[in-house]
């Protein structure tokens, strides 16, 4: 079996596996179960590809902005001394809890270049434009240029975008994750249901050791990695 799936070979193959045709399980329920999967894949591992920058300017006397539509989580915020373009001399703003960010400055006067942020606001309803919310202290004395770097949640597989990162580069685990979503909506024999939850589970040990391992180090600085090979002695 590929590796790789489209969409109609992954809805094909879901209706295979569990041997339930369009009659029970429909494009909508399917669908539903390729969004869910998805999700949970997104949530277990932090994938490259989904690493995305935004670059703007903070407004004066405004110590808040808004992330990106689909952010799933904030990886950094740097702030530029430039107003112009992100270059140059900037720092990293240290992530802290809202409730640090209101200590440091109870009265919120404090105004300078800003040297903290937390979260502070979840999306602005659905269909958002935007993802939450970031406050920073001190709160901007100018339009300081900033770059937030995150990561986001891409265009999901459906009919009208057949092929994803996670569909050709992890067709196995979002298949795997699909079935356990397919058996428990069908109320199906725990011994499978569990089988495809341990095998996906497998899958996703795999995708992290490449995902936050081998993507993340080269020969050069990290050097080769070693595998210990147990030895037997006589």
């Amino acid at each position: 079996m590929s590796h790789g799936f489209t969409y109609s070979t992954l809805t094909t193959a879901i209706q295979n596996y569990t041997e339930v045709g369009t009659s029970v399980l429909s494009s909508t329920i399917t669908d539903q179960f390729i969004d869910n999967a998805e999700t949970q894949i997104f949530r277990d591992i932090p994938i490259d590809a989904n690493r995305k920058e935004m670059i703007g300017n903070l407004t004066a006397s405004t110590d808040n902005v808004y992330t990106p539509a689909g952010t799933l989580y904030v990886r950094g915020v740097q702030v530029y001394t430039s107003t112009s373009a992100a270059t140059g001399t900037n720092s990293w703003l240290i992530k802290k809890d809202i409730s640090y960010l209101r200590e440091y400055d109870a009265a919120e006067t404090t105004t300078g270049t800003p040297k903290y942020y937390a979260m502070s606001g979840g999306a602005t309803g659905k269909g958002a434009t935007t993802s939450g919310k970031i406050t920073v202290v001190p709160t901007p004395d100018s339009a300081y240029t900033y770059k937030i770097h995150y990561s986001a949640k891409p265009e999901g597989l459906s009919s009208a975008n057949t092929t994803t990162y996670l569909s050709i580069n992890f067709g196995n685990g979002l298949l795997y994750a699909c079935l356990v979503e397919a058996y428990g909506y069908l109320k199906g024999p725990q011994d499978m249901l569990q089988l495809y939850e341990q095998k996906y589970q497998t899958e996703i040990q795999k995708f992290g050791a490449e995902q936050l391992g081998r993507r993340r180090r080269d020969d050069y600085t990290d050097g080769e990695p070693r595998i210990p090979v147990p030895v037997q002695t006589p």
